[in-house]
């Protein structure tokens, strides 16, 4: 049951179940955020602690260091910016950015 595209409502499982492994990247999630994780370049000192508690794989990087945010899958959850040892993670509010 891999595939639930042509699945009429009664044979698609009950909400909740995931019934297709490492379909996330496919669902931009982005939209769902209040507040964005700002990154200050200065502050940040490539630790990659924030890389790794992110739960939506939402710092990228490259060569061993931050190199940006994936902000169509960032849901604004904060874990980033509370697990940043040096605080180089702000959270913004969204309305920030869509003025």
């Amino acid at each position: 049951m891999s595939n639930t595209k042509n699945l009429g409502w009664k044979e698609i499982p009950e909400g909740g179940l995931i019934i297709e492994a490492g379909n996330a990247a496919k669902y931009e999630t982005g939209s769902w955020r209040s507040v964005r994780p700002v990154r200050d370049e200065k502050k940040c000192t490539n630790c990659l602690i924030c890389w790794v508690y992110c739960p939506d794989s939402s710092i990228l990087v490259s060569d061993g260091k931050i190199k940006n945010i994936d902000y169509s899958h960032c849901k604004g959850c904060g874990i980033c910016a509370t697990e940043c040892p040096v605080k180089a993670i702000e959270m913004v509010d969204e309305k920030e950015f869509n003025k």
